[in-house]
């Protein structure tokens, strides 16, 4: 496609030098014209950044642009980038990313016979590789499932597959560099309340790489958790409020609601059981019973200990948010204090 204006594709790291190149061919091969690509180090102390630099300059027609910043996190890295793209619309991804070829003529088409809907952001799909562990394949099927009830009319623009219209984004202050992680669903919000939309194209495809490591899984759900606290308690509970006064509802994970409440029920079941067995005279009928729950209770989530770790990420996660919210960090007000 060359009819378009300049889309600026942008992609920020830190200490990623295994993933450099294959994210950056991906990025080249684009089928869109006119494209740029502007690259953000982060203040990398691996070799990521001499890996970036070798990319700098014309590939198949698109001009890539390196760029280094002290490591001050993504929000500025899409700032910086985002100060220094010339294009009509700013997309971004990550760089453990692999957008499909056709990834940014799909978010671009998808605007056609939109002219009577204010579209300030496009947004893609993201399909998590799934790899070899379970963890992997935990991650990879609740994303799918994610994306498969997500409407046309949505309230995220996903950090690895969306682009934005830059005078927009500019006008509702860019990223914010105090946000403590859902930047990217941050921004969004933010132009929801101007009253635009954000059109969600199942058709623009990006690929992630496997999410393998469990660590790396809980941190991750952690942090989603310590950051939704903050924007209900920004955006409303339920949702964002438009200038027409429809409240579009958050787009949070939908099978992290079904897993959250698996640590308690765990807890409260298996202490019931255990209540009635220190209640009850040995070898009773009920204290049999008793015994029976909580070893059938232990099976049943040692069956599912990944979704319990999950749980009890989330519930760290929000013991974190509400800390911040007391202390008024990492974008907070303080609690008793109503926000900017």
């Amino acid at each position: 496609m060359s009819d378009g204006p300049l889309i600026s594709l942008t992609v920020c790291m830190r200490d990623a030098e295994q993933w450099v190149d294959h994210c950056l061919e991906s990025l080249v091969k684009q089928t869109y014209r006119p494209l740029e690509i502007i690259a953000v180090d982060d203040g990398s102390t691996d070799g990521g950044y001499v890996k970036l630099k070798a990319w700098e300059g014309e590939h198949n027609g698109i001009t890539v642009r390196v760029l280094k910043q002290s490591p001050t996190g993504l929000s500025a890295g899409r700032n910086l980038a985002l100060e220094h793209s010339k294009g009509e619309w700013v997309a971004i991804t990550d760089i453990d990313c692999r957008p499909d070829p056709y990834w940014i003529s799909e978010m671009y088409l998808v605007r056609e016979g939109l002219e009577d809907e204010q579209v300030l952001a496009v947004t893609g799909r993201t399909i998590f590789d799934e790899g070899d562990t379970a963890i992997s394949r935990l991650r990879a099927r609740s994303i799918a499932r994610k994306y498969s009830s997500r409407p046309r009319l949505t309230s995220l623009a996903n950090g690895p597959c969306s682009m934005f219209e830059r005078k927009a984004l500019i006008n509702v202050g860019g990223f914010d560099p105090k946000w403590y992680h859902a930047e990217d669903m941050e921004v969004s919000l933010r132009l929801l309340q101007t009253g635009g939309v954000i059109v969600h194209s199942p058709t623009a495809v990006v690929h992630h790489v496997a999410e393998s490591s469990l660590r790396l899984f809980l941190f991750k759900r952690c942090r989603d958790a310590r950051a939704h606290m903050r924007i209900r308690r920004r955006f409303g509970r339920h949702g964002v409020r438009k200038p027409n006064g429809y409240i579009h509802l958050h787009d949070f994970v939908s099978d992290a609601k079904d897993v959250v409440w698996m640590l308690p029920i765990a807890i409260l079941g298996l202490g019931l059981a255990v209540a009635l067995m220190l209640s009850l005279p040995q070898q009773d009928f009920l204290w049999w019973v008793a015994v029976s729950t909580a070893g059938f209770w232990c099976l049943l989530y040692i069956s599912r200990w990944h979704q319990l770790l999950w749980s009890g990420a989330l519930w760290f996660g929000a013991f974190l948010g509400t800390i911040d919210a007391l202390l008024g960090r990492h974008g907070h007000q303080r609690i008793l204090q109503r926000e900017e």
